[in-house]
């Protein structure tokens, strides 16, 4: 699943969301909604007979929970309804909710850059003692969190983002795992070797699609230290630090003005990118675990070991980055029912305890459980990514209050209508307007 910034008008509307239509009555702590209402444990498979819940997930999820939904709906009677939200669901789901509809379960990212746009505190069940928390790898107990209080449980672990290689266009290369780079000039120094000893590019950027954009600018801000992000969050950094410019200017000099990607980056797409390094045309690919998922959707495991595969890179460290989508999270509503709420308390339960390890082994996906063994059978691309989840770097969706829409600023500098001190200074326009918008203290 890709990783999208919300957009400001969206959070504008989401900001609403207490004072308008979600100032009613259920909308406040009170009863069974209140943070200290679990106090004995959850049976996940207790009798459920004539409740019902709604779920909301993106259109193209609507199907990710169908294995658990079906599990539970066997094991307790209870009735799990799907509703796919169009997209964009990220904005469309708080204007939803401004209107006062509301699901009992929906799929949200549970990144401190966009739980906050359902308001949690107003909106959401605290899931703080649940008995899937204390199961969680250490990634995922930070993920779902604000302010100390937890209101997403964590069902898949999130995106990693990598280099994926072309195996044959680095042998070509007389490129080895002893050439990994551990740091991001190694990397450009790597692209290089691929161009000047092959007919492919160095990589495939996707300037048509913009979102991909990101990644290159995000690998060279890793070795920001935490206080500064602290320091952003309360507007005593901006994003306008010659470090982020730096950044920007490094992607645009280094990368893309000296030919290490290829020729129609300004128009590459999402799918091009996969089609394009498993046919060699380029050597890398920097990417999140989506891009593997389009390559497993067309091609057999067998195949992907073959031919592609899967290295860590941050600024100055052979280190990956995870970075949360919305499939990550499920939260859960307060509705005022009190039968209900507790009927979707027990649904994460469940998924998260007995049906946890049918769940992964049907998705094919990793366990964010370390008790519960990721499944046998994924491409090698993902056993290494998982191997790299534990050390991993949170990107700035998972660090920074307000993701701005970087990837925008950097289409328009690919196309020149901005310098990279310009991208930064976009960036650090968005995020200041929506960090205020959100009530952030110091803006």
């Amino acid at each position: 699943m890709k990783t999208r910034a919300l957009p400001t008008l969206a959070l504008l509307c989401a900001v609403g969301l207490a004072a308008t239509a979600c100032s009613d009555p259920t909308a406040g702590d009170s009863g069974s909604n209140g943070p200290d209402a679990r106090k004995t444990a959850v049976d996940p498979t207790a009798r459920l007979d004539g409740v019902k819940l709604t779920m909301w997930t993106a259109q193209n999820t609507v199907n990710a929970p169908k294995q658990v939904i079906d599990a539970f709906e066997k094991a307790t009677g209870a009735k799990v309804e799907t509703q796919a939200i169009p997209d964009l669901y990220e904005q469309n789901v708080p204007t939803k909710l401004a209107s006062g509809d509301r699901p009992d379960l929906m799929f949200w990212q549970p990144s401190i850059s966009t739980l906050p746009f359902v308001q949690p505190q107003q909106n959401l069940l605290t899931l703080d003692g649940e008995p899937w928390v204390s199961k969680l790898g250490d990634t995922e107990k930070s993920l779902g969190v604000i302010d100390g209080k937890r209101y997403a449980a964590i069902v898949t672990s999130p995106a990693m983002l990598g280099v994926y290689y072309n195996k044959d266009v680095f042998q070509q290369a007389g490129l080895t795992e002893k050439d990994f780079p551990k740091s991001y000039d190694e990397l450009l120094a790597l692209g290089h070797k691929v161009v000047d000893k092959t007919d492919a590019a160095a990589f495939y950027e996707a300037g048509g699609d913009k979102w991909p954009l990101q990644w290159q600018m995000q690998v060279q801000l890793t070795d920001l230290a935490n206080s500064w992000w602290a320091d952003l969050n309360e507007n005593k950094e901006k994003w306008t630090d010659p470090v982020v410019v730096d950044a920007v200017k490094k992607y645009k000099d280094k990368l893309l003005d000296a030919g290490l990607a290829q020729k129609n980056y300004r128009t590459g797409t999402f799918t091009g990118q996969a089609d394009a390094l498993w046919k060699g045309d380029a050597g890398m690919v920097l990417n999140v675990t989506s891009f593997q998922s389009q390559l497993q959707a067309k091609h057999s495991t067998a195949d992907i070991d073959q031919k592609i595969g899967w290295f860590p890179i941050a600024n100055s460290s052979a280190t990956g980055m995870y970075s949360p989508d919305q499939t990550n999270g499920v939260v859960a509503f307060k509705t005022g029912d009190d039968k209900r709420q507790n009927a979707a308390r027990q649904f994460l339960a469940f998924w998260l305890g007995p049906d946890y390890p049918d769940y992964i082994k049907a998705m094919k996906i990793p366990s964010v459980q370390p008790s519960v063994p990721t499944p046998d059978g994924l491409p090698q691309t993902s056993e290494a990514q998982v191997a790299a989840l534990p050390g991993a770097i949170g990107v700035f969706q998972a660090k920074a209050i307000v993701a701005p829409d970087t990837h925008l600023y950097l289409a328009d500098m690919i196309f020149g209508k901005k310098n990279p001190q310009q991208v930064a200074q976009a960036i650090q326009d968005q995020f200041a307007q929506v960090a205020k918008a959100q009530g952030a203290p110091g803006f």
